[in-house]
């Protein structure tokens, strides 16, 4: 039985425990900040410059941080936001609920994606005027599309907790999605992982991570 627990982390925000992973969703250092590090300044800003519409692919949906900052942040640049994220364990509504999120977005924007959370997991949903969420029941490894992504927020667990989702293999699936031109961020930053993502045809940036971590990886796909 997949069991979490609600954990407060150190910038005030809480983040759940999986029991069964034997790891947090976010870093204990800070889940909303680390969102906001990785994932939107590092991830979507960058990416969407210039842009009037942008492609998300995250893997990992866990408790829907990344989407609804996301959200927010399309919302008030007026970019329409066509967001889809893998999630092979999805949580009740009930315990995304009671992480307490609400109170980091606007009211409108939390209410659009929890009344629609449990029908983006069976098909994709509206969500506002530009705001498209789908979050794909499977794996990795099961996931096909012919979409091309503009954006790749990978979130997964740790090497340490979770280490097929950090071979090389799975990775250069994750990164075939990606348009050229495309960007790809994560919180981790290994010798293994770099080269995994260069194989790919990726220019390979090392930013300052979020609190807690060194570095974190940004890369960005070679245009053929």
């Amino acid at each position: 039985m997949l069991m979490n627990i609600i954990t407060p982390t150190a910038d005030g925000s809480n983040t759940l425990y999986n029991e069964n992973i034997g790891e947090h969703y976010h870093s204990k250092h800070g889940a909303l900040q680390e969102s906001k590090h990785v994932f939107i300044n590092a991830g979507l800003k960058y990416a969407a410059v210039d842009l009037t519409e942008i492609s998300i692919l995250e893997v990992g949906f866990g408790t829907g941080l990344n989407f609804i900052l996301s959200f927010e942040y399309c919302t008030e640049k007026s970019i329409k936001l066509n967001y889809t994220s893998i999630e092979a364990f999805p949580l009740t509504t009930t315990i995304i609920e009671q992480t307490g999120y609400a109170a980091y977005v606007p009211e409108e924007v939390w209410a659009d994606f929890i009344s629609n959370y449990q029908e983006a997991l069976k098909a994709p949903q509206k969500l506002a005027p530009l705001c498209t969420l789908e979050i794909p029941y499977t794996t990795l490894a099961e996931y096909r599309s012919d979409t091309k992504f503009d954006l790749i927020y990978y979130d997964a667990f740790s090497v340490q907790h979770q280490p097929e989702m950090w071979s090389d293999e799975i990775i250069a699936h994750a990164c075939s999605f990606l348009k050229p031109g495309g960007t790809f961020v994560t919180y981790a930053i290994t010798g293994k992982l770099k080269r995994a993502v260069k194989a790919c045809g990726f220019n390979i940036e090392k930013l300052p991570g979020a609190p807690g971590k060194r570095e974190m990886l940004r890369a960005v796909k070679i245009a053929s």
